[in-house]
């Protein structure tokens, strides 16, 4: 299977800054945000995006994660790993790491719909354009066409050499 390059650690900072400003700008009357992330490269990108919102804005910036199995959402309960269990009335940015058929963020943006949120936004680092399911994102650090048989892979594995691939 051939692997073609199209985000290095160098362009995925400059898309997660990038992200992390209109964040910031769309939020800037909030006196908090909960930065929640999908479990596994998701909860990466969310700790990531922390960090450059607590340097750029005054904003307290709470991270958080949800854990749910990828391939089948729907077949257990997901796992609300959240520091304060209640997020009524707060402003909230769920993060995952590639937007594909949009299943997965659908299935956790379920999640809040049993409590009123203040703002409920969405923040992928690629978008594939290929959503099966009515969600979008809010914010995208890059929307890239692709086939149905490609396969986008986000490698966070090691920190400072973050990479994603095209298969």
């Amino acid at each position: 299977m051939t692997k073609t390059k199209i985000l290095d650690a160098n362009q995925i900072s400059q898309k997660l800054n990038r992200m992390a400003y209109e964040v910031y700008e769309k939020n800037y009357s909030a006196k908090e945000l909960l930065l929640v992330g999908i479990d596994g490269n998701g909860f990466k990108v969310t700790q990531r995006l922390g960090e450059i919102l607590k340097k750029i804005s005054p904003l307290k910036i709470k991270v958080c994660k949800i854990t749910l199995d990828k391939e089948n959402p729907w077949s257990a309960q997901p796992v609300i790993d959240f520091t304060e269990k209640d997020y009524s009335n707060k402003t909230v940015i769920l993060i995952d790491d590639v937007l594909n058929s949009g299943k997965t963020l659908m299935y956790a943006v379920k999640l809040f719909l049993d409590k009123p949120v203040k703002r409920l936004s969405t923040l992928v680092l690629v978008d594939r354009n290929h959503t099966r399911y009515p969600v979008k994102a809010d914010f995208v650090g890059l929307s890239l066409s692709t086939t149905l048989q490609e396969h986008i892979d986000a490698d966070f594995s090691k920190k400072g050499n973050e990479t994603v691939y095209l298969m």
